[in-house]
């Protein structure tokens, strides 16, 4: 991890990162804790949220932590209000937490299509509805939403996750729009292949070998490895930080290749 600066890039900053108690999202709250924010950690397990504010704390950060479960409508509400309280501000909310259930049109039904849209969709919605109020107060408020390239098509078996982080950009690009003038930014990461601990054992369960990271494609990592959740990071504090305060309605591809015009057969 990079050296950092005294005072951090995102000193006193509260932020409230969703799904922050592994992979991207932790990531992501432990780097920003590391530049002078104040953060809210949020997950479903309580003795998980509390392992990482302890960790956090023991690094001089300062944290501090919510759960609940953001397929439950009303919890949405409740974890603004009470990361609110723990800081009395809140001046960003990044919408990393999602569902990643494998499907197909096939094999999906309307229960599991219908949890898909009420994590990844539906959440971030109510979240950022939660939360205008209190970044109108303020008179400002950022908003990044952690998304994939999938949003753009997406695989077979990804069905479902994919149709959600579509959704996501549009959601992402409409409210930047509309909230703009009042110095609310919204932003958006469509993320590439990140070598998380759940995507670690995914793929082992799926049959590759224990090292199977160091043996991926040049066609899917032209750098020799797959994004690491500190690489989502460190994109995520530009955005929140005020080197980005006039940046809104961004979507951008944080991967290894372009989108367009991307030629897997050259391995590029």
């Amino acid at each position: 991890m990079k050296d950092l600066e005294p005072g951090g890039r995102l000193k006193g900053k509260a932020v409230l990162v969703t799904g922050s108690t592994t992979g991207i999202g932790e990531g992501i709250a432990r780097l920003f804790a590391s530049q002078g924010a104040l953060v809210i950690v949020h997950g479903i397990h309580e003795p998980a949220a509390q392992q990482i504010v302890t960790d956090i704390e023991a690094a001089s950060g300062t944290a501090a932590y919510v759960t609940g479960d953001l397929a439950d409508p009303a919890s949405c509400s409740r974890i603004v209000r009470e990361a609110i309280k723990h800081f009395d501000r809140l001046d960003a909310l990044v919408n990393n937490a999602a569902d990643k259930t494998r499907d197909n049109i096939e094999s999906v039904s309307s229960e599991m299509f219908d949890q898909m849209i009420a994590v990844n969709l539906r959440a971030p919605f109510l979240l950022i509805q939660a939360a205008i109020p209190q970044f109108r107060k303020q008179g400002h408020g950022r908003v990044l939403n952690i998304g994939s390239v999938n949003a753009y098509c997406g695989e077979r078996e990804l069905f479902s996750y994919s149709i959600s982080k579509g959704g996501l950009m549009t959601l992402t690009r409409n409210v930047a729009d509309a909230y703009g003038s009042e110095g609310i930014r919204v932003n958006q990461l469509n993320v590439g292949w990140t070598l998380t601990p759940n995507e670690y054992e995914l793929k082992r369960k799926e049959g590759l070998p224990d090292d199977w990271p160091t043996k991926v494609p040049k066609a899917f990592a032209p750098s020799g490895r797959l994004l690491w959740p500190e690489d989502v990071a460190w994109a995520a504090v530009y955005f929140i930080s005020d080197e980005a305060a006039l940046v809104n309605g961004a979507v951008v591809e944080l991967e290894q290749f372009p989108m367009i015009g991307r030629n897997p057969a050259r391995g590029v």
